[in-house]
């Protein structure tokens, strides 16, 4: 799947839980006055949208950080080639 596609779906659906909870929160209210439901919203969405940056950040360290340990594992590790060979999927299975 295209990688923009997959960022536009992740955006659309938190924008759409956004939506949807201050719907929740904010049309029996009738007031966007209603300061709780704004501290509910940002102590909900705030950090999930922190950690969904941090996500998108450290998966490629951590891709980087695997390949590396990889080559050095080659060069240092008798056999491990041969289990590298045997063993195709180490991270995630049918995946890396």
């Amino acid at each position: 799947m295209d990688k923009k596609k997959l960022f536009a779906q992740a955006i659309s659906k938190y924008l759409l839980g956004v939506i949807l909870v201050g719907a929740i929160l904010f049309l029996p209210a009738w007031s966007f006055s209603y300061w709780n439901a704004w501290l509910f919203m940002g102590i909900l969405f705030v950090p999930m949208f922190i950690a969904g940056i941090i996500m998108l950040v450290y998966i490629p360290i951590i891709g980087k950080r695997i390949r590396n340990e990889e080559t050095v594992l080659e060069e240092g590790l008798p056999g491990y080639k041969e289990y590298k060979q045997k063993v195709k999927y180490k991270v995630i299975p049918f995946i890396w």
